[in-house]
This record gives structure tokens, C-alpha cells and sequence, in this order.
């Protein structure tokens, strides 16, 4: 935990440039777009689009790794419970049945099926990037007053704001308390086995959980003595007008968005299919 996981980081890239309401509404925007399509070529673009991005915006892979390995892995279950349940969808949405392999039973590996899957997997690589983008590139505080500027209840705001805010807090102390514990012989590292690293950080949860409780009545407090929620509107310190770059990025995705929609209606189904 030396590096901070899923939090922002100021740095000076194109991305960080953007306005917090330009980056929410673009991932709004880019999220809708995934889903309305499963045209393979619209989120193989958008797909390369996203990887793009995050190599633009310069940050450090450990910013996310665990999180986007936690990401992969419930990832993984999806598509074996996808197979389990439904081996089949790609032949009865596709309409044809070109058979790889049988497995046992009613599981058979067809083209469809792994097509099917495999455009599901590219849903997947296309949102995730560009939602995980935004919420290591926008500053909390400019995040609160981006949902505070399109409508959303700036208490509203403030809440998500304080969360984002207190991610970093969280790992400071799970830190903290997990020195002490290692000072005391609680040992977390890899040199334990797997079920006692397990019943070791489960000791250490519980005072994580209290401190995290005494924090939000201390914040608490101080935000009900300043007199917080009192009036119906606020103004934000860390607010950003948009400027020319936010405009362009938002035409893009406007015209990214009729493009996939056209394309989707060109199909005549939401489904690409190289099969007919």
C-alpha cells in the first residue's frame, strides 16, 4: 500500500485539463454508447480509444491494479456462468450453429458462442478503462461541484465527494493499523498460508471499521457547527469553466454516439453478424 490505490492524482495531461462536468458527461455519454451497440467494430474502436486515453492521462499502473484484477476475476466468473447457463446464446441470437467442439451434455463450443462472449468481453473493455479514467483524473471537490452544475443536489455532491476523499484516509489507516499489528507478530504478508493471512487481516478490519466510524462523527460535527445545508445553493471553490478543448470533447462523443446509433440501425439488430 505504498501507492494509493483508485484516487486522484494531480498531474498535467490533456485529461486532468478537462472540466469535472466534462468528463462526467463524456462517461455518461460513452457508457450509454456501449450499451445500446454490440456492433464488434464500434467497441473495438471505442476500445482502442479508451486504451489510448489512459496512456495519455500518465498514470501509474499501481493507481488501479488491484482494483482492476479484482475487476478481471469477477470478470472470469461472468463468462463461465455465461457458458454454464446459456451455451447456446450465440447460436439462437446469431441464427447459425458452426460447432467447434463438444464438451458434455448440452455444452458445445460454437463460433456464435465465442463471438457472443467475446463482444460481451469488449463491452467490458470499453467501459471500464474510461470509468476508471474518470475517477483518478477529476478532483473530488471539482467532481462534487461537476454533478452540483448539471442538477444534482450539491449535498449530493458533497457526500460522493467525501467518499472519493476518504478512499486514501482508508488506506492510510489499514497501513497504520497493519503495522501495529505486525509489530505485535500479526503477520499479512505472503509467508503465511492463505487462511491465516485471511483470519489475520479480518484482526485488523475491526479497529479499521471503528476508526472509520469515529471519522464520519468527527466530520459530522464540524460540518452541522459550519452550518452545512442551511441555504438551497452553494458555490464551489474548485469549480472549472469550460473552455475549447471541453467543447470538442464533448462534440466527439456526441458524434461518436449518432454514429453508433446508425450503425446499429444499419445492422437491423443491436447484434454485428459475420455469420450471414
Amino acid at each position: 500500500m505504498n501507492v494509493k490505490m483508485l484516487t486522484y492524482t494531480a498531474l498535467d495531461s490533456p485529461i486532468h485539463r478537462l472540466a469535472g462536468s466534462t468528463k462526467l458527461l463524456f462517461f455518461a455519454l460513452w457508457s450509454v454508447t456501449a450499451m445500446i451497440t454490440y456492433d464488434t467494430r464500434c467497441l473495438l474502436f471505442m476500445f482502442l480509444f479508451g486504451v489510448g486515453a489512459f496512456a495519455v492521462s500518465k498514470i501509474k499502473f499501481a493507481s488501479y491494479s488491484f482494483v482492476l484484477y479484482l475487476i478481471l476475476f469477477f470478470f472470469l466468473l461472468n463468462h463461465i456462468a455465461i457458458f454454464i447457463f446459456s451455451p447456446q446464446e450465440g447460436v439462437k441470437i446469431y441464427g447459425t450453429s458452426h460447432e467447434l467442439f463438444h464438451l458434455i451434455g448440452r455444452y458445445t463450443v460454437t463460433q456464435e458462442q465465442l463471438f457472443y462472449q467475446f463482444n460481451i468481453m469488449l463491452k467490458y473493455a470499453t467501459v471500464v478503462p474510461v470509468a476508471l479514467l474518470f475517477v483518478l483524473t477529476t478532483d473530488p471537490s471539482e467532481f462534487a461541484a461537476s454533478l452540483n452544475k448539471i442538477g444534482v443536489h450539491y449535498k449530493i455532491g458533497f457526500a460522493v465527494s467525501l467518499a472519493m476523499r476518504y478512499i486514501p484516509d482508508v488506506q492510510r489507516d489499514y497501513q497504520n493499523i497493519s503495522f501495529s499489528a505486525q509489530a505485535r507478530g500479526i503477520d499479512t504478508s505472503r509467508k503465511e498460508k492463505l487462511l491465516k493471512r485471511l483470519k489475520n487481516v479480518v484482526s485488523i478490519l475491526l479497529p479499521l471499521i471503528l476508526a472509520s466510524i469515529e471519522r464520519i462523527e468527527t466530520i459530522s460535527a464540524a460540518m452541522e457547527l459550519r452550518g452545512f445545508g442551511r441555504n438551497k445553493r452553494r458555490t464551489w471553490y474548485n469549480a472549472k469553466p469550460f473552455a475549447a478543448r471541453d467543447y470538442l470533447t464533448l462534440a466527439f462523443i456526441v458524434i461518436l454516439m449518432t454514429v453508433v446509433v446508425l450503425v446499429t440501425i444499419s445492422n437491423g439488430s443491436r447484434f454485428y453478424n459475420p455469420f450471414r
